[in-house]
């Protein structure tokens, strides 16, 4: 198994391999390509399927941008990703048809070994983040490793999710806790 093959399957991965240190090169020259440009400009949409491959028409993602990997990145159709987000997307980060995303947003899959000497090495996990359809995630939230939003869903701007939270609720705070279930 590659280390790639290891990093998408939530084990243990070296990040340090030359295979994971040209994919983050990659993606760094493509986004400092495209931090310079505007959604509305020739070219920003070819660099943006570059790093994003298979990213619908009908789904943006403004600069600036940051991600790690790009190609780990799945959204449906008619997502909005606001300006100024991070996405480090070692594990998979699925983002459902018509989710809005704020400004600022920050999605992590990244995991790092809990024992402090491991943690001096060049090795981590990569949880996946799922979001569903439909959902709203506010400005400045932070998504992290491993959790899964449902469909329909508000994040609070600025709320930190740490658990997953179920389909048709408004989560806020830090951590997010769920305040309403929506009808």
């Amino acid at each position: 198994m590659t280390e790639v093959e290891k990093m998408r399957s939530s084990r243990l991965t070296d990040m340090a391999v030359p295979e994971i240190q040209e994919r983050f090169a990659h993606a760094k020259a493509l986004l400092a390509r495209m931090g310079g440009m505007s959604t509305y400009e020739d070219g920003y949409r070819k660099l943006l399927e570059e790093l994003v491959p298979g990213i619908p028409e009908t789904s943006i993602i403004c600069p600036p941008f940051h991600c790690d990997h790009g190609d780990g990145i799945k959204l449906g159709e008619h997502v909005f990703v606001n300006a100024n987000c991070t996405f480090l997307d070692g594990g998979y980060i699925t983002i459902g048809a018509h989710t809005l995303i704020g400004p600022c947003v920050q999605i992590y899959t990244p995991h790092h070994p809990m024992d402090y000497l491991e943690r001096r090495g060049s090795k981590e996990y990569a949880y996946p983040v799922t979001i569903g359809e439909d959902c709203w995630i506010g400005g400045g939230a932070i998504i992290c490793p491993g959790v899964t939003i449902g469909s329909r869903c508000v994040i609070g701007a600025g709320s930190v999710v740490t658990k997953d939270i179920p389909d048709d609720c408004v989560a806020v705070g830090n951590p997010a806790r769920i305040i309403r279930k929506q009808a």
